[in-house]
């Protein structure tokens, strides 16, 4: 089974993310569904280790992440695959992936060490782009570039399994893990 763990955006959050994927007009927009930021990609994993994974997620405890969108920008470099809206790197964020990270080594999952920067890919651009797609490209990153949008709490993370098709990935939720409500100031 091919997985990862992610946060899902509320409602709200998911409008405005489509709203960003308007006037790009390249490539293949993600789906409203299939929008998330991945907290842990861990590739294809035997049924025995999914299960102690889930042990071990389902013992985690953590607060809800204030998603709060801060800009756009393009994966990929000079050639770029994908276009994305960036998240706040907040403790509470920063905290639940290592939380996550350390529950996957502990079940026997190999994972790369990498630098987590938290996104939401809005677009999958193809290989070769066309000749307006520099102009494009700028319009777009000039109008989301600095995007400041607070989006509301994640209150769960979810285990998923990826099943790659020619027309993009499926996205079935295994399981999902609450996170505790934050408390309001009084």
């Amino acid at each position: 089974m091919r997985l990862f763990i992610a946060l899902d955006p509320p409602e709200g959050l998911r409008d405005a993310l489509m709203d960003m994927q308007d006037g790009l007009g390249l490539g293949r927009e993600v789906p409203p569904e299939n929008l998330h930021v991945t907290l842990a990609f861990l590739g294809d994993q035997p049924e025995a280790s999914a299960e102690l994974l889930h042990e071990m997620l389902g013992a985690i405890r953590a607060p809800a992440v204030r998603l709060t969108l801060r800009g756009a920008e393009m994966f990929g470099g000079r050639q770029p695959r994908a276009a994305v809206a960036l998240v706040e790197k907040v403790p509470e964020l920063v905290a639940l992936q290592e939380k996550v990270v350390q529950a996957a080594r502990m079940a026997g999952i190999e994972l790369p060490r990498r630098r987590f920067k938290p996104h939401f890919t809005l677009m999958r651009l193809p290989r070769f782009l066309p000749d307006f797609a520099e102009h494009r490209i700028a319009a777009w990153l000039g109008r989301n570039g600095d995007l400041v949008y607070a989006g509301g709490d994640a209150l769960q993370f979810t285990l998923y399994r990826s099943t790659l098709h020619g027309d993009g990935p499926i996205y079935d939720a295994l399981a999902q893990y609450p996170l505790a409500p934050t408390e309001e100031p009084a």
